[in-house]
């Protein structure tokens, strides 16, 4: 797949890494940790200008977004899976990958369209809950967009700066994707310890 992703880049250059961001959002085991970087160091080497580079792979991710959106949209989530138990294995989901995005997207709001795009096993069905649960365009539009930007940013400017390295982005970025996870969930903490703090104070009242 490397060989592939680095020749399509090669032949269509911007046009290739649009086509493989939109891709990578349709079809999880694209890595996205591999076409940007590979992406950035191209850009590093004069092949291809960096700002268009990313907005290359912003465009491409961000329409890839919406194709899990629009499912989530027009398909009762029943028919969605009934279709992924039969034939996700050729796009590399199952059934509980997509409970797990809606898991995430019940628990965090909508805000989690935005900081999903940083979690890998999250980020590629994060906008399908989004569409289920019926979440207005321009929200979703705009959470996923800047989600989208900064993570092909990131990812470009790395292998742009670790040049014959771009392949150990993926490594580099995995504590990066954890503490993003790890500041998610102690941001929901706080916000449910906020919300409830008249009955949390309550009990304690109760318990003196």
């Amino acid at each position: 797949m490397d060989h592939w992703i680095a020749d399509l880049i090669t032949r269509l250059g911007y046009g290739g890494i649009g086509l493989l961001m939109l891709l990578e959002n349709v079809f999880p085991p694209l890595p996205s940790e591999l076409i940007m970087p590979l992406g950035g160091f191209t850009a590093a080497l004069g092949r291809l200008n960096l700002p268009l580079v990313i907005m290359a792979g912003s465009v491409g991710s961000i329409l890839g977004t919406w194709v899990w959106y629009w499912l989530g949209r027009q398909l009762p989530i029943t028919v969605i899976e009934r279709w992924v138990d039969r034939h996700g294995r050729w796009l590399g989901i199952t059934v509980d990958d997509l409970e797990k995005s809606r898991r995430w997207f019940l628990r965090h709001g909508r805000a989690i369209v935005f900081w999903g795009r940083l979690v890998p096993g999250v980020r590629s069905l994060i906008s399908l809950p989004a569409g289920v649960e019926g979440m207005a365009l321009v929200p979703f539009l705009t959470f996923t967009s800047l989600g989208s930007v900064l993570w092909v940013t990131v990812l470009t400017l790395a292998g742009y700066l670790l040049r014959d390295h771009y392949e150990d982005v993926e490594h580099w970025l995995e504590p990066v994707s954890k503490g993003v996870t790890l500041a998610i969930a102690i941001a929901l903490a706080i916000f449910l310890v906020h919300r409830n703090r008249h009955h949390l104070r309550a009990l304690f009242q109760r318990l003196r």
